[in-house]
């Protein structure tokens, strides 16, 4: 399926915030918040450096928006992440009555963007939001492959490198 070049856009703009947290040693996962065509606010993974096990990229693009904006609320916007969205994420996102969210590569292990249930289609919900997945997909997921093999070299590496002797 072809993609919308805005969306491919707004999708390069959330890996660059990817790629800011795996340069601070976080799990490279980027997000933005678009209102009428613009980003109005961008996240990256945190919870290492914050110690906070709430500070995933989408939460803190949320955040961002939020005060921006002055209201919890976010009717009509759109966020895009790099990584398919767990389910404190798509909570959170369904809260903010968010109008669309897009995300990059599918996560078989916590998400719920259609990998192991799909929030979003819970018609109980107050709040309906659209929802696109696999924009960007295959860089969204190598970026991700890239940090967790480079993380399994260094740990093999230090594993592998005699201690010092102590004097």
């Amino acid at each position: 399926m072809p993609v919308a070049p805005a969306d491919a856009d707004f999708m390069q703009q959330a890996l660059e915030q990817a790629r800011h947290a795996w340069s601070l040693g976080e799990v490279p996962v980027g997000a933005v918040v678009v209102r009428d065509g613009v980003v109005i606010a961008s996240g990256f993974n945190q919870p290492i450096g914050r110690h906070d096990p709430t500070a995933h990229a989408e939460i803190m693009a949320l955040r961002a928006a939020a005060e921006l904006v002055g209201n919890y609320r976010l009717p009509g916007c759109e966020l895009y992440v790099t990584l398919e969205p767990c389910a404190m994420c798509a909570g959170a996102m369904l809260h903010a009555r968010l109008a669309r969210v897009v995300f990059g590569a599918s996560d078989p292990k916590t998400g719920v963007c259609g990998s192991l249930l799909n929030l979003f289609e819970q018609t109980q919900l107050n709040h309906q939001t659209q929802l696109d997945g696999g924009v960007l997909a295959e860089e969204c997921g190598q970026l991700l492959k890239d940090f967790f093999t480079a993380r399994r070299r260094a740990a093999q590496s230090a594993a592998q490198s005699p201690d010092p002797m102590p004097d």
